[in-house]
């Protein structure tokens, strides 16, 4: 049962997202206009190559973001069960976030929380 299942929830993926496909192809009028193909940023005409670097700087920061942003994920399913799980709970919680603290020290020594 657990095969014959996932093949016809394969199917019926395949057949919604077709299906969408082909109505918005069947009833949208289209247009071709160039402008289409630009980039957008922010209504402002743009007037050099859209390929170009970015400081690191953004990367670490959204970096960091994340790694901060999952800890509060794990921490809100502990928060749940911490009564009834216990003291070890609360032991090993305090080693998750010193561990992630010593990531943002390390980070912060590096220089990666500046913006220069």
């Amino acid at each position: 049962m657990g095969a014959i299942s996932l093949i016809a929830l394969l199917i019926a993926a395949i057949a919604f997202s077709a299906g969408g496909i082909l109505v918005g192809k069947i009833f949208v009028k289209g247009s071709s206009n160039p402008q289409k193909g630009q980039a957008y940023e922010c209504g402002i005409p743009t007037t050099t190559s859209p390929w170009h670097q970015f400081n690191v700087g953004y990367y670490l920061y959204a970096l960091l973001f994340l790694v901060f942003d999952v800890e509060l994920v794990f921490l809100y399913p502990w928060a749940v069960v911490v009564k009834k799980v216990g003291m070890i709970a609360l032991f090993e919680i305090l080693i998750f976030i010193f561990i992630l603290f010593m990531g943002f020290l390390y980070a912060h020594k590096k220089g990666a929380l500046k913006w220069n």
